[in-house]
């Protein structure tokens, strides 16, 4: 039995508004060509969750729903309340009242994304209204003490078959490792309470060797040697777990985006390999 705080933890309401596309300058890739690609925000209608993140023609795409604020500390409360797993409902337009779930913080863009089904983004329009019931902030493992919990719903560690293992350590399920060299574009943000960042993708040989390439949105994966406790840095030992929530890129430092849930100083985390942990299976999304 994973024992956490979450009754202690307070649930409030956080909203944001479905975002219009950004794309306002062409992209140079690493082999120095010019393009001009869809990247963040907007409704993607065939990139959900559970989709491979690398291969489609685009540069940063964003599964299924983009919601921000255009007033900066009201943004700052979304993207720092906003735990993935969290319940998002439509409160405005055509499809008011349809429920969803949050799957990732983008940094940078600043955009807090979040899974619908098929039949709710056919109804959704840029402009609509998100309210998500937050929840998460705080949490901590109380048999981990040496763990940190981030952005991460209450509900969603205790299905992602954690368990605690006799001297402490951490058994979390992973679909794959990442060696803390391929960690690029969010190193130095001064806190995982937000965001994410890159497992870059310019090295073919290194990011083939973690099997990179077959990632799907909502994977859980561990990053080797990766600390995430004040911020993101290289630290020898440290274990870091975390989400794919974003495409990957055609730039230098750049890739598939990872949204910290869970880090450690210290070698307490310890991955077994599961193809099929990722959140849309813990949520009951995926079939």
């Amino acid at each position: 039995m994973l024992r956490t705080n979450k009754e202690k933890l307070v649930q409030i309401s956080v909203c944001g508004e479905i975002t219009h596309p950004k794309n306002n300058f062409p992209r140079i890739t690493t082999e120095g060509k010019v393009k001009f690609l869809p990247g963040t925000g907007g409704i993607t209608y065939n990139v959900m969750l559970g989709d491979k993140a690398c291969g489609f023609v685009a540069d940063h795409v964003e599964p299924g729903v983009s919601i921000s604020n255009s007033d900066t500390m009201n943004n700052n409360g979304l993207n720092i309340l906003t735990s993935v797993g969290n319940t998002a409902k439509v409160i405005s337009g055509d499809a008011k009242g349809d429920l969803g779930y949050v799957t990732g913080m983008h940094g940078g863009i600043e955009h807090v994304l979040v899974y619908f089904p098929k039949e709710t983004l056919e109804k959704l329009t840029i402009g609509d209204k998100i309210q998500i019931k937050s929840w998460g902030t705080g949490l901590e493992l109380e048999d981990c003490p040496d763990v940190k919990v981030y952005n991460t719903d209450p509900d969603l560690v205790e299905k992602m078959n954690i368990r605690v293992l006799e001297d402490g350590t951490l058994e979390v399920p992973v679909v794959t490792t990442v060696p803390a060299h391929l960690m690029g574009s969010g190193i130095g943000a001064i806190t995982a309470h937000r965001g994410d960042y890159d497992i870059m993708t310019a090295d073919k040989e290194a990011f083939d060797a973690s099997n990179l390439g077959e990632l799907r949105f909502g994977d859980i994966i561990l990053l080797e040697d990766c600390d995430n406790s004040y911020g993101r840095g290289y630290l020898k030992g440290a274990v870091s777990i975390g989400v794919v929530v974003h495409s990957d890129c055609v730039i230098t430092g750049h890739g598939p985006g990872v949204t910290t849930l869970l880090t450690c100083q210290s070698p307490k985390i310890k991955g077994v390999i599961d193809p099929k942990a990722n959140i849309g299976n813990y949520l009951g999304i995926l079939k």
